[in-house]
């Protein structure tokens, strides 16, 4: 009993949902780091590959779709248990798919469950965090996606190098059913939103509170075209280092090790500096940053593996710093009445520009007879693009009351 009253403190909470951002962070990204190994197994061209990595992100959409209509209706930790659980089992069937439809098909399951994860996780982190104190929040569960870089995804890819790539996704959906558990049997009750809620709030009225507030459009309208900024380049980036630069998968998951490690420190800096300098003045400066690795990545040849590995730590740092100033200002975007139907509406968002993201970039990267990727050049010049209509539509987001 003393535990669970220790649980309540928020700090306690706060980590808690970053152990589930964590573990639900590996299994999104694990697909793309792999992506060579599908590729040869399944036999695969480009195109399938890319919609491979964006079947989890498109079913995300669908389901953070359903979501905007009970994430707010219910205890945040009933909603975060049911979902989570799903993932789980997701998950762990992935490990037993022996073709390309099937695994497709349970990615597509997978990311039903898991598209709600990161709305319900916002959700709660705004719930107990007023927006002054919001980005040192925002900050400690990035660094969850930072850790999942240098810890997850390197065990993944060892697991997978050692044994296959089945070992991996046993190991995330055992992990994550364990995690539910813990959330079953010792997180508190999250209610304070429902009272602030009208008990006769139908579906329209869900969707009109949000549509009918320009605000909250604007806010949906950057972390979409945010999303794309920032994804555009990302499945393609292991891939394109084995074929064209010529990394192991070893080195691989060494690129992944020092990137993570590097955000794990970065990230609560500049989590720390959006609330001392303000979200408009890091985030431009961060996003214009972030173009120099870009550039660098995608014009990669053949160079020395320390080199290679510099530019992918420096992409980490900056591509995961200019998501953290603008999620603290559009999470504010919302009163605390239809805080969790917003953030459903733009974790599906984020998800449709994931999934777009990658078919996009699959659309425009073909495979040579000579086993290597053209093309990413001009994808990486897609990202920078949306990258600069981002910085213009964060500043027109103002903090809703309440936050």
């Amino acid at each position: 009993m003393v535990f669970i009253k220790q649980l309540k403190n928020r700090k306690l909470i706060l980590f808690t949902l970053a152990l589930v951002n964590f573990i639900h962070i590996v299994d999104s990204m694990l697909i793309m780091p792999l992506g060579d190994i599908f590729i040869k197994e399944f036999q695969i061209n480009s195109r399938e590959y890319s919609l491979l990595v964006s079947a989890y992100a498109l079913a995300a959409f669908c389901s953070s779709i359903v979501g905007v209509f009970y994430l707010d209706r219910f205890d945040r930790k009933t909603g975060l248990l049911f979902i989570y659980t799903g993932f789980g089992i997701g998950t762990l069937a992935c490990a037993f798919a022996n073709s390309y439809v099937q695994l497709v098909s349970l990615r597509i399951f997978t990311g039903f469950f898991g598209g709600m994860i990161g709305a319900m996780v916002l959700s709660i982190v705004s719930d107990l965090y007023k927006f002054k104190e919001r980005g040192a929040a925002m900050g400690i569960l990035f660094a969850a996606f930072s850790a999942a870089s240098a810890l997850g995804i390197p065990i993944g890819i060892f697991l997978a190098a050692k044994s296959s790539w089945h070992l991996p996704f046993i190991v995330i959906g055992i992990m994550a059913l364990l995690i539910a558990t813990f959330v079953a049997f010792v997180f508190p009750n999250m209610k304070s939103h429902l009272s602030v809620q009208d008990e006769k709030i139908d579906f329209s009225k869900t969707i009109k509170a949000i549509t009918s507030d320009n605000n909250q459009l604007n806010a949906l309208l950057a972390g979409f075209v945010l999303v794309l900024a920032h994804f555009m380049i990302i499945p393609f980036i292991s891939p394109y280092l084995i074929a064209n630069v010529g990394l192991t998968q070893e080195q691989i998951a060494l690129q992944f090790f020092c990137g993570g490690i590097a955000t794990v420190v970065s990230a609560p800096f500049i989590g720390k500096m959006t609330d001392k300098g303000g979200v408009m003045r890091v985030f431009s400066i961060v996003m214009i940053l972030s173009f120099i690795p870009t550039v660098l990545i995608t014009n990669l040849k053949v160079v020395p593996v320390w080199l290679a590995i510099s530019f992918t730590t420096m992409f980490f740092v900056f591509a995961s710093g200019r998501m953290i100033s603008p999620n603290t200002i559009i999470t504010a975007a919302a009163s605390q009445a239809n805080r969790g139907s917003f953030m459903s509406i733009k974790s599906a968002l984020q998800q449709l520009a994931i999934g777009l993201s990658s078919l996009i970039a699959g659309q425009v990267i073909f495979i040579g007879e000579d086993g290597v990727f053209h093309n990413y050049p001009w994808v990486g010049f897609i990202s920078i693009f949306f990258g600069i209509c981002a910085i213009f539509l964060v500043k027109r987001i103002r903090v809703a009351k309440g936050n």
